[in-house]
């Protein structure tokens, strides 16, 4: 294994952490003159978050004053928290945060990572759109780069940024009417998409679920496509894609929600929030059926969290950045540990 700290390993990564640096440092002024509050949220939490194919840590916590002990987990995501923040009367927060995921580790993921989270209440999805674009612009001049850059790819984020469905991608290149797939929406037909599936080329796998089957597709046909020459916005995924977001008040097939890709590379996840408690409790529990399911393990519930929901989340909406990657991006570093002062080992 090599010892990063040695001088003549450590120098071929200080231009890329010195740029870094003047990014973090675009990163808070923006938010500053937007009139957002830079919080700070504890990484230690009762559920690490439910997305079933996530990983967490999980230590024990003891409290010398009643001697009890209790599992906790170090969160995937600071984003329980952070809507909690927003229940109590924040109207506009945001931070960086270490987040951990274990069984990630690659040259687009690490184990301990940097997550660059805001959340604006009285905001859509199409607020946090614009203002995403507007941050990856101030971060690329930051950088005191022409473009993006990631495995010979580029995109200049101070051009028009493209924006294309989920659904509309499918069609354009996999020659698929995805919604077609999923007539009742909640419950997508993997029949019908590995009958879609195996008329374009793509095997099925036996006992290939819908989900399993859309990601074969995302991967293999339309994810490199994305976010070249500039920025793409891919959004309105279906609903059974839906996690933490609501349902579209226009077409009850989809979730408020969109991903940005640059260079063929995922960058930022984004929900309308949902904000019903019941709803968002059904949604926990078939994450925790699919992941027993799938890794034999579940997580808890924030109880804490749907009680924050129940008392009133505002109409809000959120976003998650990698800010590792926007860095790699913004240096045309071609592994995450290029950009990261340490790394984990």
């Amino acid at each position: 294994m090599q010892e990063w700290w040695r001088p003549d390993r450590f120098v071929l990564r200080r231009a890329r952490l010195a740029q870094r640096g003047r990014v973090l440092d675009a990163v808070r002024g923006f938010f500053r003159q937007r009139g957002y509050v830079e919080v700070d949220t504890p990484a230690l939490q009762v559920s690490p978050g439910l997305e079933p194919h996530l990983r967490a840590f999980a230590t024990e916590l003891r409290d010398p004053r009643d001697r009890r002990i209790a599992t906790r987990y170090l969160h995937t995501s600071p984003e329980f928290a952070m809507k909690k923040l927003l229940a109590a009367g924040e109207p506009r927060i945001w931070q960086l945060a270490h987040v951990f995921r274990n069984g990630e580790h690659s040259t687009t993921h690490h184990p301990e990572f940097s997550m660059l989270e805001w959340y604006r209440a009285g905001a859509s999805y199409l607020d946090l759109m614009e203002e995403c674009e507007a941050l990856v612009r101030v971060c690329q001049e930051a950088a005191g780069v022409d473009a993006l850059t990631w495995r010979g790819r580029s995109a200049d984020a101070r051009c028009e940024w493209h924006r294309i469905t989920v659904a509309e991608a499918f069609r354009q290149h996999c020659g698929i009417d995805l919604l077609a797939t999923a007539p009742d929406p909640s419950r997508p037909d993997a029949d019908r998409l590995a009958e879609a599936a195996s008329a374009t080329g793509i095997a099925p796998h036996a006992g290939d679920d819908w989900e399993t089957l859309f990601f074969r597709f995302f991967l293999e046909r339309i994810e490199l496509l994305l976010g070249l020459g500039a920025p793409t916005i891919l959004y309105d995924y279906p609903l059974s894609m839906a996690a933490l977001s609501r349902r579209h008040p226009d077409d009850p097939r989809l979730a408020e929600r969109f991903e940005v890709y640059v260079c063929g590379l995922e960058l930022a996840n984004a929900f309308g929030e949902l904000t019903d408690a019941a709803e968002q409790r059904a949604r926990f529990l078939a994450d925790q059926a699919r992941k027993r399911d799938l890794y034999g393990e579940v997580y808890p519930i924030d109880e804490d969290f749907l009680a924050a929901l129940e008392a009133g989340l505002p109409p809000c909406a959120g976003i998650a950045l990698g800010f590792d990657r926007l860095v790699m991006l913004a240096t045309g570093a071609e592994d995450i540990e290029d950009v990261l002062w340490a790394p984990v080992r």
